[in-house]
């Protein structure tokens, strides 16, 4: 291959990125903060976290509070709720075929979080910040790099036990929430204008979880604080906000994907949760 064109590939880093968010938010910005900083599920992921949060990684729910590093993987749900409005993340991403054939992929299904003592959590920090630095650089073979820096997150992270304990014991409540959670979550991001979601009302989640809507609604209420239906609310506000921010399809398109049948039901719906129509949101934007 020509040395000119291979270096224009290598600089291109395809499948992998790194960045940073050091934040303050207020506190009703907290979940929305979250799911926009981790919202990509069909990369691998390695995380730096100093914050307080909970994790929920497949039915796993963990508390942590200090510095951490998590992988992630496409195949295992997971989800970030902060539990204060400070939040300090470095995270990469990268498809398997970045890094085929050189990873060690076992370590991180097994073991997929790691507390990070103050000398290990300064050296993690220190290699995100090389990343960075390279990413914005014009070194020619900077993809070798970055899966040298991968592979030093990966080892560093052989060498320390798992945060312990780091899986606690979950009640049926606890299980079935995150079920559901994993359910809703798998509908979204709308990414055709003829989708339309599968799963619109409390009574299709609890018919696909084979329990009854009062069981769930009773789970969910009791594991998060809120009722199913506006955990549903919730997520589908969030699509149409950035359906209408980020395509241009029309306010009845979106209103028909998200389960709408009436474009007069998706504007009353929009209106009572945000204050403001559709079309007025997507000329602010």
């Amino acid at each position: 291959m020509n040395p000119t064109l291979s270096s224009l590939i290598d600089l291109q880093l395809k499948g992998f990125k790194v960045y940073e968010k050091n934040l303050t938010l207020p506190p009703a910005q907290q979940p929305l903060l979250a799911a926009q900083i981790f919202n990509r599920r069909d990369y691998y992921k390695v995380l730096w976290l100093e914050s307080t949060c909970v994790l929920r990684y497949a039915h796993h729910r963990l508390e942590l509070d200090g510095s951490y590093l998590f992988f992630a993987n496409p195949h295992i749900p997971y989800s970030l709720e902060l539990r204060t409005n400070r939040l300090h993340a470095y995270a990469c991403l990268f498809t398997e075929e970045f890094v085929k054939g050189a990873d060690r992929s076992e370590s991180r299904h097994q073991s997929p979080l790691f507390k990070l003592p103050a000398p290990q959590a300064d050296y993690v920090r220190g290699i995100f910040q090389k990343m960075l630095a390279e990413q914005a650089g014009d070194y020619p073979f900077k993809g070798d790099l970055m899966r040298t820096y991968v592979q030093l997150l990966i080892h560093e992270a052989l060498h320390l036990q798992p945060a312990d304990p780091i899986f606690q014991p979950q009640n049926a409540a606890t299980r079935l929430t995150a079920l559901f959670l994993e359910q809703l979550e798998r509908q979204f991001p709308i990414e055709l204008p003829s989708q339309q979601l599968p799963l619109k009302t409390p009574q299709e989640f609890a018919d696909r979880l084979a329990v009854q809507v009062n069981h769930l609604n009773k789970a969910v209420k009791q594991v998060t604080g809120k009722p199913t239906s506006a955990h549903l609310a919730g997520r589908i506000l969030d699509e149409a906000k950035a359906l209408l921010q980020h395509t241009d399809w029309s306010v009845a398109s979106i209103g028909y994907c998200l389960g709408f049948e009436y474009p007069t039901y998706f504007n009353t719906f929009f209106k009572k949760h945000t204050g403001v129509t559709p079309l007025s949101l997507r000329h602010k934007a």
